[in-house]
């Protein structure tokens, strides 16, 4: 099925979220109730993805996606070495140490041949676009590839590699930025982005930042999109695998609002803002080296259930999100749009 096709039957669509939250049972629950779930291929091993693509198809999934984080270009040692020295305190506080500011690929190759041989039906990129031979060796698998964007240049480049499609992302989204240059990142709204990506490229445009409800799913539809994608709006859900702390944040009146933030990872992300992100505005551009040195830390405050020292990803729209299951929140996304008016 050509992704125009897909999108078409399949307009709500499950954003990819690393670091667990896009657990299998949450993109099958999605793909199951009409919707298009996806997986993140980010910060797994090539085995655990697989057995997560596993996971998907045996639970009965046929529609879904997989997200891959594209390389980064090697960022200034100095500069990520620089920054483990403020994060002693937090060490100090977890019982832990700061991880090595190690820069790696994410076993990219190993992904894209996984991929290749899995034959999922959408592989998106985020972080920037794969060269042309990555592109066409997926679409002969039986793929349909994405690029996330931030501005039209983006867009331009991943379609004229050949791109299936793009998703337009607006600053609003929760987790990262998706700029192909971290430090030139253009951060407009979706409402602004949108209409100029629609126009300036010919490729289906998927749409995704701060889409909560189905009034926004019938916005962006009516803006050209072909699909709405969500993130935030699944976090809460029982299938989500984000972890319980993070959930009870959203929900949590004392989390007030989100930032763009590198404190965690060297990248801009948007999240919740909590005290490690209020004491760590230095961090430098740095990823994924600072992502390395923090996961340490990140991952004793979980633990302790300490949600003040997470990376609590949220989109600006978070305390609209439910504890609903996912299959219920695609059926109200599309009762809700099309009482606005959208086919979907």
């Amino acid at each position: 099925m050509r992704l125009v096709e897909l999108l078409r039957a399949r307009p709500i669509v499950q954003a990819p979220m690393a670091g667990g939250a896009s657990a299998p049972e949450l993109v099958a629950a999605v793909s199951g109730a009409g919707g298009l779930g996806f997986l993140a291929a980010g910060y797994l091993s090539p085995a655990a993805l697989a057995e997560r693509v596993r996971a998907v198809r045996e639970a009965g999934a046929t529609a879904f996606g997989v997200n891959v984080f594209v390389p980064q270009t090697t960022t200034s040692p100095d500069a990520a070495a620089s920054y483990r020295p403020l994060l002693q305190g937090e060490a100090e506080r977890y019982g832990t140490s700061p991880g090595a500011p190690v820069h790696d690929d994410d076993a990219w190759a190993a992904k894209i041949d996984l991929l290749t041989e899995a034959a999922v039906p959408v592989v998106s990129f985020t972080f920037g676009c794969p060269d042309k031979g990555v592109l066409d060796r997926l679409r002969a698998a039986g793929s349909a590839t994405v690029v996330t964007v931030t501005t039209v240049a983006e867009a331009r480049e991943a379609e004229a590699r050949g791109a299936d499609g793009v998703c337009a992302q607006g600053v609003e989204a929760g987790g990262h930025r998706a700029a192909f240059d971290p430090a030139l990142s253009a951060d407009r709204p979706l409402r602004e982005l949108l209409p100029d990506v629609v126009a300036a490229v010919d490729v289906p445009v998927i749409a995704t930042g701060g889409i909560m409800d189905g009034a926004d799913v019938a916005r962006v539809l009516s803006s050209g999109a072909a699909a709405a994608q969500l993130g935030t709006a699944f976090l809460r859900c029982p299938e989500s695998g984000a972890h319980p702390a993070h959930k009870a944040a959203l929900a949590d009146p004392a989390f007030t609002e989100t930032t763009l933030t590198r404190a965690f990872t060297g990248r801009p992300a948007r999240g919740l803002v909590n005290r490690f992100v209020a004491e760590h505005p230095e961090a430098p551009h740095a990823y994924p080296e600072v992502h390395h040195m923090t996961r340490p830390l990140r991952a004793a405050a979980a633990s302790a259930g300490d949600p003040h020292g997470m990376a609590l990803w949220a989109g600006t729209g978070f305390r609209r999100a439910t504890d609903a299951p996912a299959a219920e929140v695609v059926a109200r996304l599309r009762r809700e749009a099309a009482g606005a008016g959208a086919r979907v």
